[in-house]
């Protein structure tokens, strides 16, 4: 048993109320504790990351008691590399809020800021069904106060919003853990993998029923047409630095989804037969179309990012329904690219708002910084259009190849294809309107904004570099994320890890690839 893997979770923990009681009038001393707690997060989530790369399957057992029992952390290649994304992403976006000042325009950011991070990295690690739930009301309770932090009317219709959807959510998902407890007796995700395979096909509507509105409530989490209301107003309403780190939370949907059908409900199931592609395929390819048609139809710069990002989850849930190795892995490798790029646009968007009286998409005197923000936002939309050479370009390529031989094949293409050219009109209108349009407009007697921090670009720069990467090493990620769904794929390693098997000693092993 390794105590690290509960770090993640424990750190923030500790740090939010540290923050608040220690050096609540000191946003000096906030900020360093904040960039201090994000840098040893990066370190100790790469230490997990670098030793589940080999297949070993960590596991943390809280207060010694043992699974089913006890409360578990589990990590695996899946859940560490999505810790680290999470992580990375948060030092970025930390740093374009301090450089910015939206830190200090509303109280206890940093605080909120690191119970989100708890409540994302613990749902990434937990290995039961109702600490999922746990840690997504934290990460709920303090994403409401980060999506109103510095007030407005239209933040808090917005957070209101935001928190009566994620609320119904909550209910259904209870409904369902009451149905899988009262179905198997227990919900601990490996344990339930075992049980539920021994349901009989005559005993199947209890499951089946839980099965469904477990669907449900990650659909919602990942803002999966019809059922995405909620998400353009909140995103773009938000805060720029907390829409930024938001780009991962609709990523929680997508593991949830992925974690518990190819760990407790496989394609394979008798009982849940038919669930995958009969509703979640379908959905995914409409959530894809009406996003990018909303990107070309945005009227203002936040709006169209919010939209690209329902459009970008619809390309991720188009590949994660496949339910194949080589879709979960096309799903991955663009979930990676779709959360750096979703981010990026968010700041990006945030640096027009700095030099502009508004974000609406018309002609207007140019901006501050006009030169450097076109170029970044240029690279920003290449990324999420998804052209090439960046690695949303090659993401699709994947995604593409992994549906080669589905069903809906031809359905599947002509969505990504044409929803692909849709996007690319979308970002180019709005990058003319912005800064090639604003050329011709006089500025008149309104004196210039000044320019955004060289910390600002730095944090974007940041995150247009790890695009970059993403693209240049696409060939080892993508490796990488093949080893990542054949684990998936072969489940019985984390089933024996957590809750043991005849045979099994020890606390971590290898899946059968790596042997």
């Amino acid at each position: 048993m390794t105590h690290w893997l509960v770090a993640p979770v424990v750190l923030p923990a500790m740090l939010a109320p540290f923050i608040v009681l220690a050096a609540r009038y000191h946003i000096g001393i906030q900020r360093v504790f904040s960039i201090v707690g994000v840098l040893m997060l990066i370190a100790i989530t790469g230490g997990l990351a670098w030793t589940a790369a080999d297949g070993t399957i960590m596991l943390y057992q809280l207060g010694d008691w043992a699974a089913p029992f006890g409360i578990v952390l589990v990590g695996d290649r899946l859940s560490t590399m999505m810790v680290l994304l999470t992580v990375i992403l948060a030092l970025f976006v930390l740093i374009y809020a301090i450089s910015s000042g939206w830190d200090d325009r509303g109280r206890n950011f940093h605080a909120l800021f690191q119970f989100q991070l708890m409540g994302i990295l613990g749902a990434f690690l937990t290995g039961d069904l109702f600490n999922l739930f746990v840690f997504f009301e934290v990460l709920l309770i303090a994403s409401y106060g980060l999506m109103i932090h510095a007030g407005g009317t239209q933040r808090l219709r917005a957070g209101v919003q935001y928190v009566l959807f994620n609320l119904i959510g909550s209910t259904l998902f209870l409904f369902a853990l009451g149905a899988i407890y009262a179905e198997t007796g227990t919900l601990n995700m490996a344990d339930l993998a075992n049980r539920v395979a021994l349901i009989t096909p005559d005993e199947t509507v209890g499951i089946r029923l839980a099965a469904v509105l477990l669907l449900l409530v990650f659909a919602i989490k990942a803002a999966l047409v019809p059922l995405h209301f909620w998400l353009p107003s909140s995103y773009a309403e938000a805060p720029a630095p907390v829409a930024a780190l938001f780009a991962i939370m609709t990523k929680v949907g997508a593991y949830a989804i992925i974690r518990v059908y190819t760990l407790i409900f496989p394609p394979d199931l008798a009982v849940t037969s038919g669930l995958h592609d009969t509703w979640l395929l379908p959905a995914a390819l409409v959530s894809l179309a009406i996003g990018m048609i909303g990107v070309l139809a945005a009227k203002k710069l936040d709006r169209l990012v919010a939209f690209s990002i329902i459009g970008s989850m619809g390309m991720v849930m188009i590949s994660i329904a496949l339910f194949t190795p080589a879709g979960i892995a096309a799903a991955l490798y663009y979930i990676v690219h779709s959360t750096l790029a979703g981010a990026t646009l968010f700041l990006i968007a945030d640096l027009v708002r700095a030099g502009r009286a508004n974000l609406d998409l018309t002609a207007q005197p140019p901006v501050s910084g006009a030169t450097l923000t076109a170029g970044l936002f240029f690279i920003g939309a290449v990324a999420m259009a998804g052209l090439p050479p960046l690695s949303g370009f090659l993401g699709k390529l994947l995604v593409l190849d992994a549906a080669y031989n589905a069903d809906l094949m031809v359905w599947i293409w002509a969505t990504v294809l044409g929803s692909s050219l849709i996007s690319i009109v979308g970002f180019a209108r709005a990058g003319s309107i912005l800064f090639w349009k604003a050329k011709s407009v006089e500025a008149g007697d309104v004196e210039p904004a000044p320019p955004p921090a060289t910390l600002s670009y730095v944090a974007v720069g940041g995150l247009v570099t790890l695009l970059a990467a993403h693209t240049i090493l696409a060939g080892k990620m993508h490796d990488y994320m093949g080893s990542v769904a054949g684990q998936l794929f072969a489940p019985q390693p984390y089933i024996s890890t957590v809750v043991g098997s005849p045979g099994k000693l020890s606390d971590s092993t290898k899946t059968e690839e790596d042997h």
